[in-house]
């Protein structure tokens, strides 16, 4: 303290002391910001957010280094496909003796057994419906799980649940997560892709979105078709034109951020922007099939005289070029079969026939041409839907939705191959041997990509968010 003449100067304040230190204070909370795994200097000098796709190292060595999700909408029956149950046909249309849950319409009938004949195929032995001969011949690439079970039985939150790990709107979809987590190893394609087959999933594109995670982690939707993308061409006449809009969109961008300091989705629009101007050139030459030989195309069946194998064919094929070129995820759909997707509440023959009509046979020439070219063995391929199906008939000829047990299939990755996991009850209705949870399949798939579920978390809301919630276990048994 120092005197002048009676005066003495006044003790500072604690509220003092923190005004007049204030630049102090941002300048330790900008060089901590700058160590920081989320933000880095770009060329220029500008902060990146976390919304970059260049590829990070994962927690531990991956078995698998990226995923394709062969989604199938509306929930395949579980004992029409892959877990045959021979009692379901011998009381076929006798009352069914067991305790019937609630359903989705509670038209309740009668035992249904199964219309298609199970075989078993490869070594390995696996039983698999007649519905898919051409599954079938890679019986010994499969790994099956027999005892899924999911919290929700209306779809729209079931596949949420399934996407997402949450039944309601809002969250980032597992390709998200990934890529969040991983990157991409190809930064002139998106890292997380959705083949549109025709059939947008209910609950809508929320099923592909980026939740709270920075908007650049959001799936893009491609058409299996020569312009997958909207406006994929360049709209200037020349290139030096659209990279000089490019550049001053940028610069906007750039004024603005410094302004009002880092935020992701600003970030991640112009990351947006310079990844839709690299597309311009990589889209086109990834939709061209013309160097693919005629015996892939037709092993793939776009030749096929069904149109809507056609659709999933070339849908099939993208995805195997997709992963030669480093994308991370992709998640196709199902086409349009003329009917409804998977979900036959009345009409399950002629619909289950006509859904896997359109899928076997490009899903067999996919998992084939992926093991052909050594590709396999670092993909995880994921057959599933957002639940099964009763094994008692809705009517006289459906069957009503089922999340209490029902079955998915892996290949390639790192799962243990020609193997089952898990069974239900002899009616194919309930799990009852080691249940697998839709937050236990998020676990494992994320473990076989090297990441820890529990570890890979996004500070939101207040609180760590991760895709398994705070629930899930990798499932060790069928890894290899």
């Amino acid at each position: 303290m120092s005197h002048c003449g009676r005066f003495m100067t006044q003790p500072m304040t604690r509220r003092t002391m923190l005004q007049r230190s204030a630049n102090g204070f941002g300048s330790l909370a900008l060089a901590a910001l700058l160590q920081d795994s989320k933000f880095h200097r770009t060329q220029g000098g500008t902060l990146k957010a976390v919304g970059s796709l260049a590829p990070k190292p994962p927690h531990f060595s991956p078995k698998a280094l990226r995923v394709i999700f062969l989604y199938m909408d509306g929930g395949p029956s579980q004992v029409d496909t892959f877990d045959p149950k021979p009692r379901l046909t011998k009381e076929h249309g006798q009352p069914f003796k067991m305790k019937k849950e609630p359903t989705q319409f509670n038209d309740n009938g009668s035992t249904l057994g199964s219309p298609w004949a199970f075989k078993e195929h490869g070594q390995s032995g696996i039983p698999i419906s007649a519905l898919f001969p051409w599954v079938a011949r890679c019986a010994d690439h499969l790994c099956v799980i027999r005892s899924m079970v999911s919290d929700f039985s209306e779809h729209t939150n079931a596949n949420y649940f399934l996407h997402t790990g949450l039944g309601l709107a809002g969250r980032p979809s597992m390709g998200s997560w990934i890529t969040y987590g991983l990157g991409s190893e190809n930064q002139n394609l998106p890292g997380f892709v959705v083949m549109n087959g025709g059939l947008i999933p209910p609950g809508g594109l929320e099923n592909f979105g980026s939740g709270f995670l920075p908007p650049t982690f959001q799936g893009s939707v491609f058409k299996p078709s020569d312009v997958p993308v909207a406006n994929v061409l360049p709209s200037e006449a020349k290139p030096s034109l659209q990279r000089n809009k490019l550049k001053l969109t940028r610069e906007l961008d750039e004024t603005f951020l410094s302004r009002i300091g880092p935020d992701d989705h600003i970030e991640s629009a112009i990351l947006n922007y310079e990844l839709a101007f690299r597309m311009q050139s990589a889209v086109p030459e990834l939709m061209n099939l013309s160097g693919e030989s005629d015996a892939t195309k037709t092993a793939y069946g776009l030749d096929s005289k069904y149109p809507p194998t056609q659709t999933f064919a070339r849908q099939c094929l993208t995805a195997r070029r997709l992963v030669e070129r480093g994308v991370r995820f992709i998640e196709l759909t199902c086409p349009t079969v003329g009917g409804d997707r998977w979900d036959q509440h009345g009409g399950l023959k002629q619909g289950h026939e006509n859904n896997a009509r359109a899928v076997d046979q490009p899903i067999g020439a996919l998992l084939i041409d992926l093991k052909n070219r050594g590709l396999l063995e670092q993909t995880l391929v994921v057959w599933a839907g957002e639940f099964g199906r009763t094994p008692f008939a809705q009517g006289s000829d459906g069957r009503d939705h089922n999340p209490f047990g029902f079955s998915i299939w892996m290949a390639g990755g790192g799962v243990r191959s020609g193997t089952i996991f898990g069974a239900t009850d002899e009616f194919g209705y309930k799990a009852v041997e080691n249940k697998v949870h839709i937050h236990d399949l998020h676990a494992t798939i994320l473990h076989l990509l090297g990441v820890d579920h529990m570890r890979q978390t996004f500070r939101f809301s207040g609180r760590d968010m991760r895709l398994t919630d705070v629930f899930g276990e990798v499932v060790h048994p069928i890894i290899a």
